[in-house]
Order: C-alpha cells, then sequence, then structure tokens
C-alpha cells in the first residue's frame, strides 16, 4: 500500500486530501471515524500528504510504530466498504 492514513485522522476527516487525489482513492465512508486510503487505487502520486492539516498520511514504509496497526485498517476498511 502506497499511502496509509494513520491515527491523527480520527474524528477530524479533514478531506483536503480528497480534493487533491487525481485518481479519488481515498474515502469517507458513512459511520467510520476516519479517511481511508484504498491500496488497489493509490498511485503514490504524494499529492494528499502535504495538504493534510493533521499530517495524518504516510508511505506505509514510513508509518511510525505506534501506528503500524494503520497499514492493514487502510486496506481492510476500503476494500470491505468500497466493496
Amino acid at each position: 500500500m502506497p499511502f496509509v492514513i494513520t491515527e491523527p485522522c480520527v474524528n477530524v476527516k479533514d478531506k483536503a486530501c480528497v480534493g487533491v487525489c487525481p485518481v479519488d482513492c481515498i474515502y469517507d465512508f458513512d459511520g467510520e471515524n476516519q479517511l481511508y486510503i484504498h491500496p488497489d487505487e493509490c498511485i503514490e502520486c504524494g499529492a494528499c500528504q502535504p495538504v493534510c492539516p493533521v499530517s495524518a498520511i504516510f508511505m506505509d514504509a514510513e508509518v511510525p510504530a505506534d501506528q503500524a496497526k494503520y497499514i492493514d485498517l487502510n486496506a481492510e476498511k476500503a476494500r470491505a466498504l468500497k466493496g
């Protein structure tokens, strides 16, 4: 998974990242408390990372160790909720 949205997004969901994503791979699902990046759709352009006001977006290899669970969480939620 190229980019991952981590804990700082929880209960924030600013959506600035959604507006700059050229492939629309960032999702805001009803009832979820954060945004998710679909790993199969992300093209690794990095446009989302600098616009995130809470610095919640990381390359998968750069996710802080204490937030590693968000790597799998993004993949699972995006795939399951999108279908």
